[in-house]
């Protein structure tokens, strides 16, 4: 271990100032997770990326870019920036998360001594590290779906210094065996809680997992499991969320036709929908089916399955007209689920709560017998 990489490492602790997670931070190398190479998003395009490799730097450089608090890119449409030759065009699939993030995520799960954590979403392998330092390696199981990264992390977990029980499959089945863990924490983002992560966390214990639906709208999870199998818990005040599990994404969404259908006034102004994080969460409660977009001054709302869609434009008289098709009135149930969130305040996610059965998964606003949607589970 290098003098220089250690105090970064201190310094970096300072900063995030966790003191049940300190001493993990202080120890665990996190220049080992980032590889070889980073991709870096091109000025004003934020779907292409160049590749900054490590020998096109000083060693003090890399050092310094790996224990400052940010997120690094680690592969972009399936392709490891170690492995890239040239700039590529596409969406990140694999990072190494903002460090304070990472700690909050392990802090909201209430992570401590004696606990066993079963983690979706391996990544490059430093919060399963972490987790190792602090808990011990015979504590910690992470899941990861992707291959390649998959055996990216293992290797950088074991130069580490640990050895957890890793595997490669989809998290969303959680790990294929019969344990049951204290904490089950996800590091990607999903749309429902699967069926499979209730099974293997024991009564008493709890879920954490970042949601995040197709119009956008985000909440954090944290649920206590109960003796007969269901779960319930508020959503958290932070508002984290990590890429999405890759079979939670949503269909390829057409060009989208506006100005038809039926028309009328608009009971809400749709740049909430721009403007407001909690307002797009309520409207995705009630349509989680549809995908968010805008083109002008227009809110548009499509459902790929159904064909139904919804526009907004300006009233010359003031105002805002809506232009619904299909089968589903997308505004109509957006609007109402808005409506009924203003007329209780407006509260944050953190005012709404999940319970999830065997038969539905229902968020309700402010008390399990408040108004509730349904996730579509």
């Amino acid at each position: 271990m290098s003098e220089v990489a250690a105090k970064l490492r201190l310094a970096m602790a300072d900063q995030i100032g966790s003191p049940g997670w300190r001493r993990a931070l202080e120890v665990v190398p996190r220049e080992l997770f980032l590889g070889d190479a980073v991709y870096l998003a091109e000025e004003g395009r934020a779907d292409r990326w160049n590749l900054l490799r490590r020998t096109e730097m000083e060693e003090d450089g890399w050092l310094a870019l790996a224990y400052t608090d940010a997120t690094w890119v680690t592969q972009v449409e399936g392709v490891l920036a170690e492995d890239a030759t040239d700039v590529i065009v596409g969406q990140p699939s694999s990072s190494s998360t903002f460090p304070s993030l990472v700690v909050l995520m392990l802090e909201a799960a209430q992570i401590s001594e004696g606990d066993t954590v079963l983690e979706i979403g391996t990544g490059t392998g430093y919060s399963t590290s972490l987790m190792c330092e602090r808990l011990g390696q015979e504590a910690v199981t992470s899941v990861e779906y992707d291959p390649e990264v998959a055996v990216r992390a293992r290797k950088a977990i074991t130069e580490a210094g640990y050895t957890p029980t890793l595997a490669v499959q989809d998290g969303l089945f959680g790990y294929g065996s019969d344990d049951e863990y204290d904490r089950l924490i996800a590091t990607c983002s999903v749309r429902t809680i699967p069926a499979a992560w209730m099974r293997q966390v024991r009564s008493g214990g709890t879920i954490t997992a970042p949601m995040w639906g197709w119009m956008g709208g985000v909440a954090f999870a944290h649920l206590t499991l109960a003796d007969d199998g269901s779960a319930s818990g508020r959503f958290l005040k932070d508002d984290l969320y990590f890429m999405t599990a890759r079979s939670h994404l949503p269909p390829p969404r057409p060009p989208v036709t506006t100005g038809f259908g039926e028309a009328r006034r608009c009971r809400i102004d749709p740049s909430i929908l721009r403007g407001d994080d909690t307002a797009v969460w309520i409207a995705q409660l009630a349509i989680p089916q549809a995908q968010l977009s805008w083109s002008g001054e227009s809110t548009l709302l499509l459902d790929v399955g159904t064909g139904s869609r919804a526009d907004t434009a300006p009233d010359p008289a003031g105002g805002w007209t809506v232009y619904q098709h299909g089968p589903i009135k997308l505004w109509d149930k957006a609007e109402e689920a808005v409506l009924i969130w203003q007329e209780a305040g407006s509260p944050h996610q953190s005012g709404f709560g999940l319970t999830v059965t065997r038969e539905r998964q229902r968020v309700w606003l402010g008390d399990p017998a408040g108004p509730s949607w349904d996730l579509p589970a």
